[in-house]
């Protein structure tokens, strides 16, 4: 039986990630990198596409489940007539070659227990040879090579083609499973103590936390956040993947399905935020640093995303052989929208970087360099149609939410010429296409008799995204057209409970594709902001209440949610959703302690 998405938990070592289910399976893990192929597979297909069970024999979902504080080492708990026993499953932060690592504790009476390890490389299509060396199982196919080792040794054995080990605990008794990936070509590297690697992983991710900066009746929620965030976050170059997952649907047995496994420049801005607020400056310019070395070089060929590492070549596939979740086919690995034209990402670029200014991270000269030349290409481009924010498959529109950010892009250069004279630039110039920029929107992009702003251009669609006008600082937040494109926002797009979509999939198609989705998670936090800028304090937090009952039993919150089934949708966990509570949070903490 399919899980739900809000079934699994993260674990991850700040370099891969994988999901763990309620029943004590593995189902998604991409060895060594987020982007890298998976070897556990079966979340996207089915069992037979790989998994790694580890549960009390004949039980199915935990009795309970949570992380342990503050961090990212998750405990399964099954109570059984026999007695009750704890599964507890991490990632240590790797010195050299990725571990997965399963503690199962014994609690109370005797049980047992009954371990299945399906390994299917590349996305569940390859099978293993598996041999036995010096007491371990190892398991080699092409490049990938795996050691699967148990301390203290249990037995284990070959089963239609998985390792199979059956055993029982006893209270206070404890038996790890350690499974390390390493290149073939390569000899297996040093082992590490599952025991110590627990108590390391618990102290590093409690020292992380304490960190955090913010106080008030939002911590727990926020700190979940933020701890997801930086599980997200690829160590060796700072970059923040969107979400460790692809192709889990928009709409169950639905096509919009996506692999999300990059990092994009629309989060730019509010994840800096959110670092900055919060008390974490390292991850900040870490972040800071990515963006810089993902958009260098020839203005004109911006992306709204890249690898990793900045790598921009991510051709999308599909792979057949994978059924998708709940049958929602097809399953898609790269991102053809890497190829599409979004001006906004050029504002969210200077935006973030005059952020990063104005918080006082170390300036590097040369970037100053860079965002005029981004800023002079989008002087002779805002004018023209794009794609937009949402990455529509669609015709090109003259989408408001980038004519907004282009003018965005223009105030921060003139903002940052006026705080800092030495800097080679000509502020008139910037001003003047802020003008012009600001004239075209409001003439063109609202709509005087619903006293609203549009989706795009001579349009009557509507658009979450117009919510952040206010926060961008384009209009101020007590403007009638503000106030009024909230309302209407909420009116149109609204669904039951009170969260957004992002824009109707209703009548013509917006985004060339069929089919429905549902609400938007960060679309509906951008609610909560923007009620709460425009003077409706007390809505805001009752939006903010319902969104944090959204979060699945361990804090995490996927892309979108389904207020019919009350299931969540789309890949999981997701960055946007996760940035959307923290600034969120933040914002109703800033209004409680200032009122």
């Amino acid at each position: 039986m399919t899980l739900r998405i809000e079934d699994y938990a993260l674990i991850g070592d700040l370099q891969t990630a994988a999901l763990v289910g309620t029943d004590g399976s593995i189902d998604w893990l991409c060895l060594p990198r987020f982007d890298s192929a998976a070897c556990f597979a079966s979340l996207i297909g089915d069992e037979e596409n790989g998994h790694w069970r580890i549960a009390p024999k004949g039980m199915g979902p935990c009795t309970r489940r949570g992380y342990i504080g503050d961090s990212l080492v998750l405990e399964s708990v099954w109570e059984t007539p026999a007695g009750t026993v704890k599964v507890i499953d991490f990632m240590p932060q790797r010195d050299e070659a990725p571990d997965v690592m399963r503690i199962v504790e014994g609690v109370s009476g005797s049980v047992e227990m009954k371990a299945v390890l399906r390994l299917r490389f590349d996305y569940g299509s390859v099978v293993p040879w598996v041999r036995r060396s010096g007491g371990h199982r190892v398991a080699i196919a092409g490049p990938d090579s795996v050691w699967l080792r148990s301390d203290p040794q249990v037995r284990t054995w070959g089963e239609k083609l998985s390792t199979v080990s059956s055993f029982t605990v006893g209270a206070g008794q404890k038996v790890a499973f350690v499974l390390t990936w390493h290149p073939s070509h390569r000899q297996r590297p040093d082992l590490v103590d599952p025991f110590e690697a627990l108590e390391c992983s618990l102290r590093d991710w409690s020292d992380w936390a304490t960190a955090c900066q913010t106080a008030g009746p939002y911590r727990e929620p926020v700190v979940r956040s933020l701890i997801t965030l930086k599980a997200l976050t690829y160590k060796p170059t700072g970059g923040i993947v969107a979400a460790p997952t692809t192709s889990l649907p928009e709409e169950l047995g639905g096509v919009r399905n996506w692999d999300y496994r990059f990092c994009w420049l629309r989060d730019a801005t509010l994840t800096l935020d959110a670092l900055l607020e919060a008390g974490y400056q390292e991850e900040a310019v870490a972040w800071r640093d990515w963006l810089l070395r993902a958009v260098a070089g020839d203005p004109a060929d911006l992306q709204i995303m890249y690898g990793l590492a900045g790598e921009r070549r991510l051709p999308e596939t599909e792979l057949p052989w994978l059924a998708g979740y709940a049958g929602s086919a097809p399953v898609r690995t790269g991102n053809a929208a890497v190829k599409q034209l979004q001006l906004d990402v050029y504002g969210g670029v200077l935006d973030s970087l005059y952020r990063a200014r104005e918080a006082g991270l170390p300036a590097e000269r040369h970037a100053w360099y860079l965002q005029l030349s981004l800023l002079g290409f989008l002087e002779t481009k805002w004018r023209e149609p794009d794609e937009g924010l949402w990455e529509v498959r669609g015709p090109r529109r003259h989408f408001v939410h980038s004519k907004v950010m282009a003018w965005v892009a223009a105030d921060r250069a003139v903002r940052t010429l006026e705080a800092d004279p030495s800097l080679r630039g000509d502020a008139g110039r910037w001003r003047t296409m802020r003008d012009q920029v600001h004239q075209d929107v409001c003439e063109k992009g609202y709509d005087p008799v619903r006293n609203t702003f549009t989706q795009s251009y001579g349009s009557a669609e509507l658009d979450a995204a117009t919510l952040l006008i206010p926060r961008t600082g384009f209009l101020p937040p007590d403007d009638p057209r503000v106030i009024g494109t909230v309302d209407a926002v909420r009116a149109e797009l609204g669904t039951e409970g009170g969260l957004v979509r992002r824009y109707s999939t209703q009548g013509p198609a917006v985004d060339g594709l069929p089919g429905e989705e549902g609400a938007f998670v960060a679309c509906s936090f951008w609610l909560v902001d923007a009620l709460l800028m425009t003077g409706r304090g007390q809505e805001a937090r009752e939006l903010f209440e319902r969104l944090l009952a959204l979060r699945n039993d361990v804090g995490l919150l996927s892309e979108e949610y389904e207020p019919v089934s009350g299931r969540q949708l789309g890949n999981f966990p997701q960055a946007f959703s996760h940035i959307g509570l923290v600034n969120s949070a933040l914002a109703l903490n800033r209004q409680e302690n200032a009122g």
